[in-house]
């Protein structure tokens, strides 16, 4: 199913309403086509324009409007060529594996000798968005707080919102070990992919009858219940009043209640002492900047002999150095602050700041490639009941973006996911 490409309602949005004109944009939209056009010729997709067809064959891009798709891009590079998807200028059927092709050859797209201007052209990210006490609330409602509703028509009965853990062979490559691909994907339920993984994180981090759990980022309260109904008492934070109460709801319904408190509190700001802190896909929505306050944070609760285990969506280092204070589509329109880690500048941060040290190590991006799969043919197939809950054509073509967007990036294996454990050495 593909969505009807539509221009966005400018009381709506404002910020797309308006194409970008004038003597600078005529320069930078000409720029932009020479290197686009010239980038695709030489790549496995098909481009198709009004008057020719550029490419190696491969995911068909339909250009319907060029001249507004290269005047966003000559103004606001990947954040223009975002917005010109959500204002329906071009177009995929297979925007997955479109974007995948283009995610794979991300770091030859633009010619070295131009990128060394990085940091010159690319806009930065703004101060608002960085995630200090006051910025961090809002840059989580604006995704977080979005609506419940929403979210349950496309995530599966247990509203885990990060990968899944498919079943699938592991393969040790001496320093960690990868989830390979999923055995027999079509026939392998997401509900009980997604248990593996919660079964998997409480496992490493050794929840157990009795333990002090501290979870960083409740989500909608699923692996709080799991934890509990080990015995454990979880302590669950966010800063999401709409996931907040959703995940006490769910709680009190599986009869848990006594043993979780769901808090709306910065992780900054927690005391007292854990024997296990658990946090999935928390870290990406920290900020560089703060990196090592959320290490330091969580060996300063951590009981000894404690054990921490967290699920991080993580970049190549190298990239990570060279985009760290870049503002992207996903920033934008996504997630305001967001940011992704290295496992490398994780593995630095903690032996500079903390006692805790890496010691074990599962990478599964394959898995998540998967899970957004899923994830984008419900969204699809629920298009009318997204539309019932107020969100307009716009809202719908952005999300699908984002979706498709994000299972590129690990298809292409641009980026990874990884369950990482900590423990003091001393302490093991």
């Amino acid at each position: 199913m593909t969505l009807t490409p539509t221009r966005p309602e400018a009381a709506t949005w404002p910020g797309l309403a308006t194409v970008p004109t004038g003597p600078r944009t005529t320069v930078s939209a000409a720029v932009a086509r020479r290197l686009f056009l010239s980038a695709v010729r030489r790549l496995p997709v098909t481009v198709v324009t009004e008057d020719a067809t550029y490419g190696r064959g491969g995911p068909v891009m339909t250009v319907l409007r060029p001249d507004e798709l290269f005047a966003r891009v000559g103004r606001q590079g990947l954040i223009g060529f975002g917005e010109a998807y959500l204002t329906g200028a071009w177009d995929a059927e297979d925007l997955a594996g479109f974007l995948t092709v283009l995610a794979a050859e991300i770091q030859h797209l633009v010619p070295d000798a131009l990128q060394r201007l990085r940091a010159v052209v690319v806009p930065r990210t703004p101060r608002r968005h960085r995630n200090t006490r006051r910025n961090t609330r809002d840059n989580i409602a604006h995704h977080y707080d979005l609506s419940n509703d929403l979210f349950q028509l496309f995530l599966d009965p247990s509203l885990s919102y990060s990968a899944a853990l498919f079943a699938s062979d592991v393969e040790d490559r001496g320093d960690h070990r990868v989830a390979l691909e999923p055995d027999a994907v079509p026939h392998q339920d997401l509900r009980e992919a997604q248990d593996r993984k919660i079964e998997r994180l409480l496992d490493q981090a050794g929840v157990r009858e009795g333990t002090r759990v501290l979870e960083i980022g409740s989500g909608w309260g699923e692996l709080a219940i799991h934890a509990a109904r080990r015995g454990a008492r979880v302590h669950t934070i966010t800063l999401s009043s709409e996931q907040k109460a959703l995940a006490d709801e769910r709680i009190a319904a599986a009869g848990l209640g006594h043993l979780v408190e769901v808090e709306l509190c910065d992780y900054r700001a927690v005391t007292g002492s854990y024997d296990a802190v658990v946090s999935v896909e928390m870290i990406e929505a920290v900020g560089h900047q703060y990196w090592s306050t959320y290490f330091e944070t969580i060996d300063r609760i951590l009981a000894p002999g404690g054990r921490v285990a967290i699920q991080a969506i993580t970049m190549p280092h190298d990239r990570m150095l060279a985009t760290r204070n870049t503002y992207t589509w996903i920033n934008k329109y996504i997630f305001p602050g967001g940011f992704l880690p290295s496992v490398e500048v994780i593995d630095q941060i903690t032996r500079r700041h903390t006692g805790l040290r890496v010691t074990d190590r599962l990478s599964m991006g394959a898995h998540y490639a998967e899970t957004l799969r899923r994830w984008d043919e419900a969204f699809l197939a629920a298009a009318a009941e997204v539309r019932a809950l107020g969100f307009d054509e716009t809202f719908s073509r952005m999300w699908h973006f984002y979706l498709e967007y994000s299972r590129a990036g690990f298809a292409s294996g641009y980026i990874d996911v990884n369950q990482l454990t900590f423990a003091r050495p001393e302490e093991m």
